[in-house]
């Protein structure tokens, strides 16, 4: 099998496949020619310079290393080429199996308004908005207004954030709505878009799904990722703190009929928001495998990167639904090379310290090493810190200790960002929201009580730091837990 990826996801689906007696091929781009996932794989294949178009995202090429080498499968990850509808049909054309979902369900559930048409049908949640794309201002002024503001306009094919703007009122609409359409022509070549009721707090939940060829169906509980930056997931837990059992198995049925309405088989997942009367409505559906899949793996003990190659291989599901329980509490960190006290803003530069922590419940899905640099091209993802206890307050706990014991220098990073969100005092009671990081990021470093000319002088030991140290990335300071450290530990540069 070939693993048309690179990075953390690539090393743990090529773990998965060695585990179960598989050959593995690997590819790469010129950036990534020593990466671990390189030297994991029996073979690997360059597929050219480091940008993705010239590299990962050159499906006919891989296509064609797979038929020269005899490859009887691609798992394509996530990203990429993962949800490209094309590349999945001409795999499937080209005999080869494609380890996720046919091209007909990443079509439907690709376009949101396309799979708001199929879901409908079977009486999934929605918001309140337009059932058909809207290109003409005045028109979708008209309807915004009797849906009532705010609302919320989204590109038909975006994501991400991309081609997304919230309009307060009536008289932001026409700016907000050609600024859409013309961010959703330059991102993905489309300019439509639909119009919604803005749920003004909504928590973001989301149900993993797994469906075989046969018509069989289970649901491996759900993801709280509310703590989110530019639309884009930072942590996620399961299960949620904001779920009943019965509310629970009202969206896990109701993701299992959005699998359903476009005759999904592979592992997907379901992304609904929740208001705060706990309404739930459908969002969209990821035709693949999460980000965020560690942490189901974690409460039901099931791979599922394993699963979703049964499913390929034409085997029916072994268990049902009533087979499935939730065991403890999971909580995923994503480590990003970013300068959170920036804006979020990515890091570049080498990993002079790269230690990684260990213990019980303790899993880290990386693909780095000391002495790598982080490149420009890809996601500026370090690793996903994952941990697993008994309860919530377990796992809370078990995340600060895991983070205390994490080890990277050379580059900005999230961990400190983590610990601060592990020991507020809204995430430890449960009581988030999307705007989370919005509302009390900037907020509480402002009342940290550390004056700016402090801040000048950890950012200037920092520097000191790295140019007296003997290179190793060794040092003596004292590891303090305190948001002074914190926040001179995740600022920390390079001279």
């Amino acid at each position: 099998m070939l693993v048309a990826n690179r990075g953390e996801i690539a090393v743990r689906i090529l773990r998965t496949l060695k585990e179960m007696g598989i050959s593995t091929v690997a590819v790469y781009s010129e950036a990534d020619r020593q990466s671990l996932h390189v030297r994991m794989a029996e073979e690997a294949i360059l597929l050219g310079p480091a940008p993705s178009a010239q590299s990962y995202l050159k499906g006919d090429y891989i296509i064609e290393k797979c038929l020269e080498l005899g490859v009887d499968g691609i798992h394509p990850g996530f990203g990429f080429l993962s949800e490209n509808a094309v590349f999945a049909q001409k795999v499937a054309e080209a005999g080869i199996n494609f380890i996720g979902p046919s091209a007909h369900s990443m079509e439907i559930m690709g376009s949101k308004l396309a799979a708001k048409e199929a879901v409908a049908k079977f009486n999934v949640p929605l918001v309140p908005g337009t059932a058909t794309p809207i290109t003409d201002v005045a028109e979708a002024k008209k309807l915004a207004s009797e849906i009532g503001f705010p609302i919320l306009i989204k590109a038909s094919a975006g994501g991400g954030g991309k081609g997304m703007r919230i309009v307060e009122k009536e008289d932001e609409f026409i700016a907000q709505m050609e600024t859409a359409v013309r961010e959703s022509v330059s991102s993905f070549g489309d300019g439509a878009v639909f119009i919604e009721k803005y749920v003004s707090s909504p928590r973001h939940i989301e149900i993993q799904v797994l469906g075989d060829k046969y018509g069989n169906y289970v649901y491996f509980f759900e993801r709280e990722c509310s703590i989110q930056r530019r639309h884009q997931k930072v942590i996620e837990e399961a299960p949620s703190s904001a779920l009943s059992p019965e509310i629970r198995q009202q969206m896990g049925e109701a993701a299992i009929n959005v699998a359903k309405s476009c005759n999904y088989f592979s592992v997907g997942t379901v992304e609904f928001i929740m208001d705060e009367k706990k309404d739930f409505y459908f969002l969209e559906m990821n035709t693949r495998l999460q980000v965020e899949h560690p942490i189901s793996e974690m409460i039901t003990g099931k791979d599922l990167v394993e699963e979703q190659i049964k499913v390929a291989r034409g085997e029916a599901l072994s268990y049902t639904q009533e087979d499935l329980k939730i065991n403890g509490h999971a909580i995923e960190l994503r480590v990003y090379a970013e300068d959170p006290l920036n804006n979020f803003l990515p890091d570049i530069g080498t990993l002079h310290t790269y230690r990684i922590p260990s213990g019980p419940g303790i899993r880290v899905d990386d693909c780095c090493e000391e002495g790598m640099t982080i490149p420009i091209y890809y996601d500026p993802m370090i690793a996903k810190l994952i941990v697993h206890a008994t309860d919530r307050k377990a796992a809370l706990r078990k995340m600060v200790r895991a983070i205390d014991e994490y080890r990277i220098s050379g580059v900005a990073n999230t961990l400190a960002f983590g610990k601060w969100v592990m020991q507020h005092p809204q995430f430890i009671a449960g009581e988030i929201d999307t705007h989370f990081i919005q509302r009390y990021f900037t907020k509480e470093l402002s009342k940290s009580g550390i004056p700016q000319d402090e801040l000048l002088a950890l950012e200037i030991g920092a520097n000191l730091w790295h140019l007296l140290s003997s290179g190793n990335g060794e040092n003596n300071i004292p590891k303090e837990n305190n948001i002074s450290y914190s926040l001179w530990y995740s600022r920390r540069k390079v001279v």
